[in-house]
């Protein structure tokens, strides 16, 4: 069994999931900043509805970013707390990837996408997503390797190329003509949940002291009037 917890996008979102990607539990709810009184009973849920213990859990699962900052603190703090108590191992899953691979479960003629999640401070997070090869008959979305990675694009940027730009901070870039963007997504621990169990198939998972988050932007402990908020 796989618990997947989600508190970087606008939502807490919790799942468990099966080794064979059967769904056991999935609740998302909208945080309204109050993912530290919403994410530990989601998960006592979770577990009661399921009626397992720590014990059957195989592996954690965590967003970790980049993203919100007070977000991405408290899905690590969680993880690690959880993992360390019960000496489980954790997989980190990029942000970007979660909205790469929901972008294909909307539309699956997507093979090639631009991921732009909205930084604040005129800024979006920023990678380039194409389909790998089929993994245990599922397409997966993987950041292109080739390229810089996970960056920070300016709002009003224009994108190397027009593919199509998903993610909340499509629209705040500069598009190329006819470029099209998917801005309205859902993201959910679910998806979150599948790209972390293909990686730990291919390549396990980490201790809980090397379950860390990933901010991208190194000045996130700025204070909300320094972010422009």
């Amino acid at each position: 069994m796989f618990l997947a917890i989600d508190t970087v996008f606008a939502q807490c979102s919790v799942a468990l999931l099966e080794a064979d990607g059967r769904v056991v539990f999935e609740q998302t709810l909208p945080s309204d900043r109050r993912q530290t009184q919403q994410i530990l009973p989601m998960i006592q849920q979770a577990f009661l509805e399921a009626d397992i213990a720590f014990a059957d859990l195989t592996a954690l699962i965590f967003n970790r970013g980049p993203g919100a900052f007070s977000g991405i603190r408290i899905n690590t703090a969680v993880t690690q707390a959880i993992a360390f108590s019960h000496d489980l191992p954790c997989v980190g899953v990029s942000s970007l990837a979660v909205l790469a691979q929901t972008a294909l479960q909307v539309n699956h003629k997507l093979n090639d996408v631009y991921v732009a999640f909205d930084a604040r401070m005129k800024q979006v997070y920023f990678a380039h997503y194409q389909i790998s090869d089929k993994l245990d008959n599922h397409k997966i979305m993987q950041l292109v390797q080739t390229e810089q990675g996970e960056t920070l694009l300016d709002y009003e940027q224009s994108t190397p190329k027009d593919l199509p730009i998903v993610g909340n901070g499509a629209e705040l870039l500069a598009l190329h003509p006819n470029q099209h963007t998917l801005p309205d997504l859902t993201p959910n621990a679910v998806t979150l949940a599948k790209l972390g169990m293909q990686h730990y198939k291919q390549f396990g998972g980490v201790t809980a002291e090397n379950a860390l988050p990933v901010y991208v932007r190194n000045n996130a402990w700025k204070t909300l009037a320094e972010q422009g908020k």
